[in-house]
């Protein structure tokens, strides 16, 4: 239960924020137009357009700065689908979902309490209150569908938490045991004098594993991998790990599995240079109680996953192509207001 609250609180926190800029002329939205048709159930231009604004501007805010401000129209992979049709086939599978798994709450005795759809309430006239009429306009944003949209996200998280509430969340120790090692990478690359980043000559690597070598022998017999790393120039890394990982190098985990503790691995290589590792416990105590999070996450997500899927093939959907394409990322610009945006137009 802890959970959907703070799922829920976090999708509402973010629907308070006021919507700071929209750019563009946007489209000749009808709210009343059918988007996507699931069996009896219809879903409304009004909620998906409100639904794939808010998206837009939390996508706007994770890659704007990084990819610059006309990113949607870029490819994802040449020839592939841009990211507007990318994101916008998610969100469209999203929505979908959230009307499939509401339709499934009586199998599970889901509900909304009066809290929850008292807070559902507040938070949509919140919104509200916080965004012009222009803005609101523009997304589709009023009251009766932000508060829409928001027992959507309700409704979908309480459904996970029944569909995965029987789920086995014992781990043993054996399932989930970690060791850890210290390693030093003696790497390929090497910075030029004009700074950019260039691969050895085969030669430059012979005299680099000459080093490794030198290196391991010595660790063999140091007391502190680390310091002896350092006197010799180079960085140690701390890995925790089992035998199933493959990361940083498979040849390297699996010498490095096979090793008692305190022992040190030979001189191991693959694409990025040469590989010298100590083995400093058997048993990581704490990776060991994150791998059991880690693993009752999957199989959580596993199960959710699996019963959805069953949800969703025995759905009959139909989407209004001609509509959603309305619903355009490029013509219409959303980015949301952070909060000391606000603090300082006061």
């Amino acid at each position: 239960m802890g959970d959907v609250k703070r799922r829920t609180a976090a999708f509402a926190a973010a629907a308070v924020l006021a919507f700071s800029a929209l750019t563009g002329c946007g489209t000749d939205i009808d709210n009343g137009a059918t988007v996507v048709t699931i069996g009896e159930d219809k879903v409304t231009m009004d909620v998906a357009n409100f639904f794939a604004r808010h998206q837009q501007a939390i996508a706007q805010m994770q890659y704007g700065s990084m990819l610059g401000e006309d990113f949607w129209g870029m490819s994802l992979s040449e020839g592939g689908a841009t990211m507007e049709e990318d994101v916008k086939e998610n969100i469209l599978t999203t929505l979908e979902q959230m009307y499939v798994l509401e339709d499934h709450m009586g199998d599970y005795g889901v509900e909304l309490t009066k809290d929850e759809k008292a807070k559902i309430q507040e938070t949509a006239k919140k919104f509200i209150e916080a965004n012009s009429e222009e803005a609101l306009e523009k997304v589709s944003g009023s009251e009766e569908t932000v508060s829409r949209v928001l027992e959507l996200v309700t409704i979908q998280e309480k459904m996970r938490q029944a569909m995965i509430a029987d789920v086995d969340t014992n781990v043993s120790d054996e399932e989930a045991a970690q060791k850890s090692m210290q390693y030093v990478l003696f790497s390929f690359s090497k910075t030029d004098a004009e700074g950019k980043s260039t691969t050895m000559s085969d030669k430059e690597k012979k005299e680099l594993k000459s080093k490794a070598e030198a290196f391991a022998a010595a660790a063999a017999k140091a007391d502190d991998f680390e310091a002896l790393a350092k006197e010799q120039g180079q960085t140690a890394s701390t890995l925790t790990f089992d035998g199933e990982q493959k990361n940083p190098s498979e040849e390297f985990i699996k010498a490095a599995d096979a090793l008692k503790e305190g022992e040190v691995t030979k001189v191991i290589e693959n694409e990025n240079g040469y590989y010298v590792g100590k083995l400093t416990s058997l048993f990581d105590k704490e990776a060991t109680e994150q791998e059991k999070t880690n693993i009752v996450s999957e199989r959580q997500n596993k199960k959710y996953q699996e019963v959805l899927d069953g949800f969703m093939k025995k759905a009959d959907i139909k989407v209004n192509e001609k509509e959603w394409e309305k619903v355009s990322f490029e013509k219409l610009d959303v980015t949301m207001k952070q909060p000391q945006e606000e603090k300082t137009e006061k």
